[in-house]
């Protein structure tokens, strides 16, 4: 799986916040968030009549855009237990046009308690994912590392519930430390070699979208991401899954 996780020499992201109205700990929670990103953040002031946003530029052009209320709502102000949890819906999630068009740039990120916010985009981008299936119907492919975390987590147990009980082709994959219980309508895929215990991937591919995010923890709570909404890169991704696992 690591070969599929390369990040891209072509592409420079740059962050831009303009900020007229919000607390300014706010654009520093938005840096720190990517300090170790291969993703350049700076700051412009703007005068108080106009709506503060974070702006996202590939390659100097403006690629995507968002309000910075949103961002804070969806990452900056939660943790990962609002998604975890199912605290809010799948429908109801705000998902960042700035955070999903940042593909192919390879992330190096760490769960709690090393760091409180890094790991979320990651959350937040599978829960993307898990929602395209669930809209447009095709395959999903998702591993756990240990299958149990499909079933601990009721949010995801809710999300794969409902993809199962759905038009979706739904996969699992992990150790085989809990097994789903009969009735529920997902393929499970269970394994010990290190594809099923470090990979952390999230696979939708259908005849009207395709999306995946592919990640590996390199040490314990430290991982290599990136996702990608290519098409032919993620026929390419669900192959190897499908072939290998």
């Amino acid at each position: 799986m690591n070969q599929h996780i390369a990040g891209t020499d072509d592409t420079e992201y740059a962050l831009v916040i303009e900020n007229a109205d919000r607390p300014s700990l706010i654009g520093q929670m938005i840096e720190d968030m990517f300090t170790r990103q291969p993703v350049e953040v700076d700051t412009k002031a703007l005068s108080g009549d106009e709506q503060s946003r974070l702006i996202l530029l590939n390659n100097g052009r403006i690629a995507a855009s968002s309000p910075l209320q949103e961002i804070e709502s969806s990452l900056l102000l939660v943790n990962s237990d609002r998604y975890i949890t199912g605290a809010v819906s799948l429908e109801n999630i705000e998902y960042p046009d700035v955070i999903t068009a940042l593909t192919e740039a390879q992330f190096r990120l760490q769960g709690y308690p090393e760091s409180n916010k890094e790991k979320l985009i990651l959350v937040l981008i599978s829960r993307y994912i898990e929602r395209l299936s669930y809209e447009h119907g095709g395959v999903h492919r998702a591993s756990f590392q240990r299958l149990s975390r499909l079933l601990d987590e009721s949010g995801t147990e809710s999300v794969y519930r409902r993809l199962g009980d759905a038009d979706v082709d739904t996969h699992v994959y992990g150790v085989p430390d809990q097994v789903p219980p009969r009735g529920y309508n997902v393929k499970i895929h269970g394994g010990y070699m290190c594809d099923y215990r470090n990979s952390w991937f999230v696979v939708h591919q259908s005849e009207t979208a395709a999306a995946a995010l592919m990640a590996i923890e390199t040490a314990p709570n430290e991982w290599k991401a990136e996702w990608t909404f290519n098409p032919n890169k993620v026929a390419t991704i669900n192959e190897v899954i499908r072939t290998n696992l």
